[in-house]
């Protein structure tokens, strides 16, 4: 049939370069029917919500902080091994539009579990919002889709089989969700160790948790006491911190009343 040929854009070879590593990873997916009533009471108090990706991350940073099986990855320079890091970096992909294009980037935050929830969103803010090339995950990652394949694929294996390479080019976890959009993601790929996701959370709280796991690093057994681990640090440290939130926005908004009056 006729058709026409499109040239792969540097955004497309970049998926393409991380299908090609992460295709390879033995992935396994553990999911848990999580309720998050205590969380989303605290999230409907405040004026100014954060997102439910902002909160999910900083659960799950907290969670690996004292999981180190979430902390490690599996190498293979200059032989196969486990490498585990002291912290989180977690890797959050973003939909932005580029040179025409729709594009999937990837940006990282670093410690997240020492960040605040502010912190957090300020970040996830600039990523989505600034202009591509100023972020340089963002500008990186483009940069070395434009080399040739050879050369892209030995320096994509280099970063993700040293270790201490790995943590700071690709992360220690992935987060990338569609529940926005009234859609899940069933089997998303990553070379990392885990990428986790979540459906739509319901009117009750309600929602479906999975983590996908890299089976080299661990058992299926941790990933579903971690997922219960998880749903109480959502509802509990996660939920506290939202709590204080609310608590400072209420002092400002009787100011702001104050000097309207």
């Amino acid at each position: 049939m006729r058709g026409r040929a499109i040239k792969l854009s540097a955004p497309r070879r970049l998926v393409g370069d991380l299908m090609r590593f992460s295709i390879k990873v033995p992935r396994v997916t553990v999911q848990r029917r999580m309720n998050l009533a205590p969380l989303l009471a605290a999230r409907q108090a405040m004026v100014a919500k954060p997102s439910w990706t902002v909160l999910f991350l900083k659960g799950y940073a907290l969670l690996s902080r004292e999981t180190a099986d979430l902390r490690r990855a599996y190498v293979k320079f200059p032989r196969p091994h486990l490498y585990e890091y002291a912290e989180s970096v977690a890797s959050v992909a973003h939909e932005r539009e580029y040179e025409g294009e729709r594009a999937v980037l990837l940006s990282t935050i670093k410690s997240p579990e020492r960040r605040t929830i502010s912190e957090i969103g300020a970040l996830m803010l600039a990523a989505r919002t600034r202009p591509v090339l100023e972020i340089k995950e963002f500008r990186r990652a483009l940069k070395i889709a434009r080399a040739p394949g050879l050369l892209r694929w030995i320096i994509m294996w280099l970063g993700l089989n040293i270790g201490r390479k790995r943590g700071r080019y690709f992360g220690t976890f992935q987060l990338s969700v569609y529940s926005g959009l009234g859609a899940e993601s069933l089997n998303p790929l990553t070379p990392l160790t885990t990428i986790f996701n979540y459906g739509p959370i319901d009117e009750d709280g309600f929602a479906t948790v999975r983590i996908h796991y890299d089976h080299r690093v661990m058992d299926g057994a941790n990933v579903a006491r971690a997922l219960e681990r998880f749903e109480a640090i959502l509802n509990g440290e996660v939920t506290q911190e939202v709590r204080r939130l609310a608590e400072t926005e209420a002092p400002s908004a009787a100011a702001i009343s104050g000097e309207a009056s």
